[in-house]
């Protein structure tokens, strides 16, 4: 519960919203700044023109009356040093750092009276009510950023939400079109985007899947039924040939091609979902058992656990399927000794040859691939077909090769039957 209130940062919404709050503090920052450099360097304007002018209203009043106005002063102790020996007749301003209780900084203009050697005239402008004023504007402005940044931000998050789940969409979707599912659709998305455009091509490619996937089965399986009856044919003829070795070997091949097209009848009918299984409450060890005798191969069986614990419930002929198949598989692409173990739910199928090739454990099972030139030759449908005939009973079938070397197939039975299989049961 709490991992799902927690949010993934990772994922696309929460990486938009952040770009989104990262720029949005950027812009605001940079208004800021600027905002703030205009604002003090137009106040040290005003105020430096402000003393100018002061300063000219001053000197005339002084020139004619002899008095100080405007709140000059004649050789003021404050004055800065640069103004202290102005040019004859000239008028110059120079800004005061310094900060004396309410004081400061400020603006000095000055200018000299009565020719050389005489007195200097000066006016000083305060701007801490400015600055100040400059101040409440840099705090307001924060504030103001942190409002908009507090109702940017989950837009910014809604947004990118909405965006994050239609590429869910997409990808889960994808993700079932992989898993096998060809009838999942994206369906109609609002808009015009890239993402519109990403959801109709991934629905496109799952029609052209589709659409090649049924042919390439109606064909195996219209290929696999025609051939059945000559098949049948040249196994009566052979039974009308004179017995030796040609007999023995045209009989054992027809016997293969027979084999190879019940196993194709066998693959189309589990595409096509036409398999229903039949379930019954079994003892597991003895089906197992007797699935690795028919084989007729020599392969050493371990039923571990009370005869209680090896009950359950699901097909039996299926589940010989699979065991018959993984146990001639294991003869055929592997090396001896091939040990099964039961042990509760779960039936292991080892071999000690070289292990299943890589792609076979990365991509799975592949019809007429068997993965590797040291595993033997065969035509790859045996695993395809007991991991058809797996997922009918609902059982998870695991391949994997053993720390010793060996090929390992692991098949766990579920607690219940799988959907198709109450239904059978319960007709």
């Amino acid at each position: 519960m709490f991992r799902r209130l927690r949010p993934d940062l990772s994922s696309l919404r929460w990486k938009i919203a952040a770009l989104a709050a990262v720029t949005a503090c950027l812009v605001v920052a940079t208004v800021g700044v600027l905002v703030h450099l205009w604002t003090a360097r137009d106040i040290r304007d005003r105020a430096a023109a402000q003393a100018f002018n002061g300063l000219y209203s001053a000197m005339d009043t002084y020139r004619r009356t002899k008095t100080l106005a405007n709140g000059a002063e004649l050789d003021p102790a404050e004055l800065p040093l640069v103004l202290r020996h102005p040019v004859d007749g000239e008028r110059h301003t120079a800004y005061d750092g310094r900060v004396e209780g309410n004081m400061g900084p400020s603006v000095w203009a000055a200018q000299r009276v009565d020719g050389p050697g005489s007195r200097v005239l000066a006016v000083q402008v305060n701007m801490s009510s400015e600055l100040y004023t400059l101040r409440q504007l840099d705090v307001t402005m924060v504030v103001a950023s942190l409002l908009a940044l507090a109702v940017a931000v989950p837009l910014a998050v809604y947004g990118a939400g909405l965006l994050a789940r239609r590429l869910r969409g997409v990808s889960e979707t994808a993700g079932r079109i992989s898993a096998g599912d060809l009838d999942a659709r994206t369906g109609p998305t609002k808009g015009r985007d890239e993402v519109a455009e990403i959801a109709a091509t991934v629905d496109h490619m799952a029609d052209t899947l589709g659409q090649l996937l049924r042919t390439e089965r109606q064909f195996t399986a219209d290929v696999a039924h025609e051939l059945r009856t000559p098949v049948g044919g040249l196994l009566a003829a052979a039974d009308l040939l004179p017995a030796g070795e040609t007999e023995d070997l045209l009989r054992a091949r027809v016997r293969d091609l027979r084999g190879l097209v019940e196993d194709l009848l066998e693959i189309s009918r589990l595409d096509a979902g036409a398999e229903q299984p039949v379930p019954a409450r079994v003892p597991l060890g003895p089906v197992v058992s007797e699935a690795v005798a028919r084989t007729g191969l020599r392969t050493e069986v371990t039923v571990a656990g009370t005869e209680a614990d090896r009950t359950v419930e699901t097909d039996p002929r299926r589940l010989e399927r699979i065991v018959s198949n993984l146990v001639v598989n294991a003869h055929r692409h592997g090396g001896p000794p091939v040990e099964v173990t039961v042990e509760g739910r779960t039936v292991v199928v080892r071999d000690h040859g070289s292990g299943f090739p890589a792609d076979v454990l990365l991509h799975g099972p592949r019809r007429f691939q068997t993965g590797a030139t040291e595993r033997g030759t065969g035509h790859g449908l045996g695993l395809t077909i007991a991991l058809g005939q797996a997922r009918l009973l609902g059982a998870e079938l695991h391949l994997d090769n053993a720390s010793d070397g060996g090929a390992v197939a692991t098949l766990r039975l579920p607690l219940r039957p799988s959907g198709s299989c109450g239904t059978a049961a319960s007709a």
